[in-house]
């Protein structure tokens, strides 16, 4: 079977540490793949955060629509770990942008992989209910991370 490969880029200019709470555990006793989405979605909302940017300006009507998702498990992380994720964008095109993220923990004087993924962006007008242009503005800072 063949497995995804996600090549993350060299450089991630944002970070973020969020903690494992009990409810991303499943019956496993190890954080879900659904704990996993929801923790790129955070890392996602500061990382734009961090760049003066919101998921969706109601005011404007415009906003960013996540149009699929890859996610390659490394590694198990458990309740009590914090996860470092790294986020960066990448893969640009005129009406959006890939996000990677890499996260990862530290355990035993180790450091852990515990997943990688990217999420395809684009630009979305929701007064028009129409894809539109990504603007250059946000381009510039999501290719620095500033």
């Amino acid at each position: 079977m063949a497995r995804i490969k996600i090549d993350l880029p060299e450089v991630f200019p944002f970070t973020i540490q969020i903690p494992v709470r009990i409810q991303d555990v499943n019956y496993g006793g190890h954080v879900g793949n659904d704990a996993i989405l929801s923790i790129m979605h955070e890392s996602r909302i500061q990382f734009l955060g961090s760049i003066g940017y919101k998921e969706l300006d109601q005011e404007a009507g415009t906003g960013l629509i996540m149009t699929d998702v890859a996610v390659a498990y490394k590694g198990e992380g458990f309740h009590g770990d914090i996860f470092e994720v790294a986020v960066a964008a990448g893969e640009f095109n005129p009406l959006g942008f890939e996000l990677f993220y890499r996260i990862t923990t530290n355990r035993d004087a180790q450091t852990i992989t515990i997943a990688e993924g990217k999420t395809g962006m684009i630009f979305f007008d929701y007064n028009r209910r129409k894809v539109a242009k990504l603007p250059a503005d946000m381009k510039a800072s999501l290719e620095t991370g500033k």
